[in-house]
């Protein structure tokens, strides 16, 4: 997982903006709406977003429209993933020792 992805995950704005176009893809106008932002600010992050390849746009007549790009949360996942494990044997290994009590 590169490092500069998860820098990008740590802005507060760019999860928001990411968590709307899970729900739906979206134009800027409808994010600036939905997170009561300022249209440059919204643009700033989803430039960062594209950029990273977290979302990617497309043009439908005179808006651009933002939707996810799986690829680099695929990437997240699978480094997460060995931490997952790590966590499941710990809280097993709890579970029966509670059991055990």
């Amino acid at each position: 997982m590169p490092v500069d992805a998860i820098a990008v995950l740590a802005e507060p704005t760019r999860r928001r903006i990411l968590d709307e176009l899970r729900l739906a893809d979206s134009s800027v106008g409808q994010l600036v709406d939905k997170l009561a932002m300022s249209q440059p600010a919204v643009s700033k992050h989803l430039k960062v977003l594209r950029e990273a390849g977290f979302v990617t746009s497309r043009t439908a007549a005179q808006q651009r429209i933002y939707s996810l790009e799986p690829g680099p949360f695929r990437a997240l996942d699978a480094w997460l993933a060995p931490y997952r494990r790590m966590w499941a044997r710990h809280l097993n290994a709890l579970e029966r020792h509670l059991e055990e009590s």
